[in-house]
């Protein structure tokens, strides 16, 4: 289905004009699919965390169990070519944005979680929110929603032959010890993880270098 995309005026979510964001001051709401923005003020000096899928993990994995504090809503996401670099990096994009100016193909939309490892180590897990009936983000999401509860690992089957993960469960429940979750927010740990590849402007150097406009040299 072709999806018709109109070219609204650039504003947030909620419907406010979008303005830079303040320093201290970080609004996801602005990077959602949809639904209403949110904010939250950071102040605590934090570390980037890694994001990724579950299975890139490779190793067993914990979701945090509460998905009203610890899940962000669906957002907007694309990968941007930058210069020196052999892989395209992933930035958050504002939806009237993501919307005028990138092809729907381009697009990338799931949701974020706190994930921990059994060594502590937290990152962000890239949970799917599309194509439900697609058996690779089937498997995913049972993945996902399963260690909510336990710890799973999750593989590909592709040299199966078959089109989906495998999960697989800690022989033993009692094998490593409860998660230990990052003090800080969702918000504050999605910040500090996606600093300088938020694309909230229309005149951000990413959108620019991802459109193929011309960029003024200082």
């Amino acid at each position: 289905m072709t999806e018709e995309v109109k070219k609204p005026k650039l504003e947030i979510v909620s419907g406010e004009e979008m303005s830079i964001p303040k320093p201290g001051k970080f609004d996801l709401g602005m990077f959602k699919t949809g639904g209403e923005s949110s904010a939250a003020n950071v102040g605590t000096l934090l570390s980037a965390l890694p994001h990724h899928n579950i299975a890139a993990a490779k190793d067993f994995v914990r979701l945090h169990p509460n998905e009203d504090t610890h899940w962000s809503d669906e957002l907007f996401f694309v990968n941007v070519p930058i210069k020196g670099q052999k892989q395209n990096t992933l930035h958050l994009i504002a939806k009237d944005i993501a919307l005028k100016y990138v092809p729907s193909g381009r697009r990338l939309c799931f949701r974020l979680a706190v994930a921990v490892k059994p060594d502590g180590q937290p990152f962000l897990c890239h949970v799917p929110t599309r194509n439900p009936d697609n058996s690779w983000n089937l498997s995913n999401l049972q993945a996902c929603e399963q260690a909510k509860t336990v710890w799973v690992s999750a593989s590909s089957r592709k040299d199966e032959g078959l089109e989906s993960y495998k999960v697989d469960y800690a022989r033993d429940p009692d094998a490593f010890q409860n998660p230990k979750w990052p003090s800080q927010s969702l918000d504050e740990l999605i910040l500090v993880t996606f600093t300088g590849r938020m694309i909230d402007r229309e005149d951000h150097p990413a959108l620019l270098r991802l459109i193929g406009a011309k960029q003024e040299i200082s």
